[in-house]
């Protein structure tokens, strides 16, 4: 009996492989080639989508050579891809018009600022479930054709193309300019700002939003079926199946029921979330995004948190400040103490992503001493990859109303024990290795697989699936809380790095800076708070003051009869100092959403709706009613205790 194979194609950030699987999911033959990193200015970060094509060409027929097979025994072929990375081609030659812009770029960001002020903004994520952020392709697609003379004109003709890389590889692999097929699917599309999250479809409202012209974009078709066969590299292979590379370890992870989540962990990580076939529209900074489709089923969605930075910490680790020599001797290097000495590294390279979503922040070691090794340098390293994973999971917990129980992880960070121990302590939940690491390209491989018949179904995907690692929890809730803080507090000073610190307001100012003033003074007020050395009751009798003054005057100058959320409660906590460290954490996430519902909502729809002239004379109100309160010394406990519900954050 002939043998018959899936093959899968794991298109990734820094290379590409071609693996061959066998009907019980293991690997036959693994060939991969990396592909040159194009770094042209601070935060621009490019591929050569010629090259990838012209790896993929020749991994493709090795892979098939290590094995002993041809293609006639290749029943499928999958495609897996780093995803959000853009490229352009034209139509008839083929070529790539300029470099991709890779899903790490930050160049968009000013146009992204620009763009949040603009009416229809508040729409976006309504209908696409992603923020306004550098990390999607639509605000690329707007730079290209906006910065590239003639660009616009061919791609409203359909001259030009647009596709994510999965897009690029199946129109080559199909005929390329001799009738190759432009097609993506549900997952890729998702990723793009441009697709409607429940029609599936292009939506009009987010291409006029961003302005790109529908004759450039692929047919969005499912995750699962039949999109054309390969006529070049290796001709006759049926493309049969395409997933972004996270939701592709989801389906590799086989987490195919609601509640079920897996963590890639890779140049950056990503934890996704099975919420079933309806989209959860996230408050805690996740992204709504699909997990994939079959055939003519319905979309299964998922919530992801998104880290930019985790093996690329590791990679700056060693060849940045040379401390190592290869990756695994960090693991070997953090033995060497028995904790991170209380040094915290928050990378934010290039922004924060998921919860925080500042693509202003930039990275801080915070907590130096002299006392600080190499070794707690190594330790603080591995640990940011835990501590951002609990930010997620603590996120995504709260908008999908589950508690995670298990985690599935992947990718090549898995081989540390170390960082997985550490990972299940601050999660305080076990954490499983599965057999086959290679879950994104086992993902494209089971999702072919079962778009021709290779595998039956879900189920029959579920029983190749074993596990080969467990970690279970064993830190002291003590100590995690009080690491949990600190790492908190370290993330924090990363905030605003790239945008000047605003002057403080004059009686005269703009009302948005008034507010963002304010704003800034809360953030530094509850960051000097953290340090136990610091005089903490006075730094606490003028927050007090501050926010109830603030408060006021918001409700009685700029929104009148619109009352926040109460933070009375909270603030009288802090105030009384019973549990204080406690009491501070529950004000600072009260304080915090207060900002991030401002700065989100009131000061842009001020600023696309009043004249500056209008927001001055509303800024001179706003500062004479909070010196008022001031001055009747509104933050003493008793006032505030008096005020009891009425008063509103």
């Amino acid at each position: 009996m002939v043998q018959r194979y899936v093959m899968s194609i794991d298109q990734g950030t820094t290379s590409t492989r071609c693996i061959l699987f066998d009907a019980r999911g293991r690997l036959v033959s693994v060939v991969q080639r990396e592909h040159q990193q194009h770094f042209p200015r601070p935060g621009w970060v490019e591929h050569d989508a010629t090259e990838i094509w012209r790896n993929l060409s020749r991994i493709v027929p090795q892979a098939l050579a290590d094995a002993g097979a041809t293609a006639e025994q290749v029943v499928g072929l999958g495609i897996a891809n780093q995803r959000e990375t853009t490229v352009l081609w034209d139509r008839r030659t083929g070529n790539p018009v300029g470099r991709a812009i890779v899903w790490q770029d930050t160049r968009t960001d000013a146009m992204l600022e620009q763009l949040a002020r603009e009416p229809g903004a508040d729409r976006v994520r309504q209908l696409c479930g992603l923020p306004l952020a550098t990390y999607f392709s639509a605000p690329r697609i707007r730079w290209l054709l906006e910065r590239t003379p003639g660009l616009r004109e061919r791609a409203e003709r359909g001259d030009v193309l647009f596709g994510t890389i999965e897009s690029w590889l199946i129109w080559n692999l199909t005929g390329g300019a001799e009738g190759g097929v432009h097609v993506t699917d549900v997952t890729n599309a998702s990723r793009t700002m441009l697709m409607n999250l429940r029609t599936l479809n292009w939506d009009d409202e987010l291409l006029e939003f961003f302005d790109v012209p529908r004759a450039m974009l692929p047919e969005i078709r499912s995750s699962t079926e039949v999109y054309g066969t390969t006529s070049r590299v290796v001709p006759g292979i049926r493309i049969a199946a395409a997933l972004g590379d996270q939701q592709a370890a989801l389906f590799g992870q086989t987490c195919f029921a609601p509640g079920e989540a897996k963590c890639t962990y890779g140049t950056g990580s990503f934890l996704l979330l099975n919420t079933g076939p309806t989209p959860v529209l996230s408050t805690h900074g996740m992204l709504t995004t699909v997990g994939f489709k079959i055939g003519d089923e319905p979309a299964v969605y998922a919530l992801e948190g998104s880290i930019a930075v985790t093996g690329s910490l590791v990679q700056w680790f060693r060849d940045g400040l040379e401390l190592i020599g290869s990756a695994p001797e960090i693991e070997t290097l953090a033995r060497t103490v028995d904790d991170n000495g209380g040094c915290y590294i928050v990378p934010a390279f290039s922004g924060l992503f998921a919860p925080h979503w500042h693509s202003e922040a930039r990275g801080v070691i915070a907590g130096l001493t002299s006392y600080i090794t190499k070794g707690h340098l190594a330790r603080a390293v591995l640990e940011a990859t835990g501590w951002q994973t609990r930010e997620v999971v603590d996120a995504m917990n709260a908008d999908s109303g589950l508690a995670l129980s298990t985690l599935k992880v992947d990718g090549g960070m898995t081989a540390d024990n170390l960082l997985m121990q550490f990972i299940a302590d601050v999660l305080d939940v076990p954490v499983v290795r599965p057999m086959v690491a290679e879950t994104v390209s086992l993902g494209a491989a089971y999702a072919a697989g079962l778009s021709v018949g290779y595998w039956p179904d879900l189920e029959g995907l579920r029983r190749n699936w074993h596990r080969a690692g467990q970690w279970l929890p064993a830190m002291d809730p003590a100590r995690r809380d009080s690491e949990y803080a600190h790492w908190r507090q370290a993330v924090e000073l990363t905030f605003g790095w790239m945008r000047p610190a605003p002057a403080a307001a004059a009686p005269g100012s703009d009302l948005v800076e008034v507010l963002l003033a304010d704003h800034r003074r809360f953030e530094q007020l509850l960051r000097d708070l953290r340090n136990t050395e610091a005089d903490r009751s006075a730094l606490v009798a003028e927050l007090s003051a501050l926010l109830v003054a603030h408060a006021t005057a918001t409700e009685r100058i700029v929104r009148p009869g619109e009352p926040g959320s109460p933070f009375a409660d909270d603030l009288l906590a802090v105030l009384d100092g019973d549990d204080f460290e406690k009491a501070l954490l529950r004000l600072e996430n009260v304080v915090d959403a207060h900002v991030r519902g401002e700065e989100r909502g009131l000061l842009n729809d001020l600023r696309r709706s009043m004249s500056t002239s209008d927001r001055t004379g509303l800024g001179r109100a706003f500062v004479a009613e909070r010196r008022r309160q001031q001055d009747l010394d509104c933050g003493r406990a008793d006032h505030v205790r008096g005020l009891g519900d009425r008063l509103k954050l």
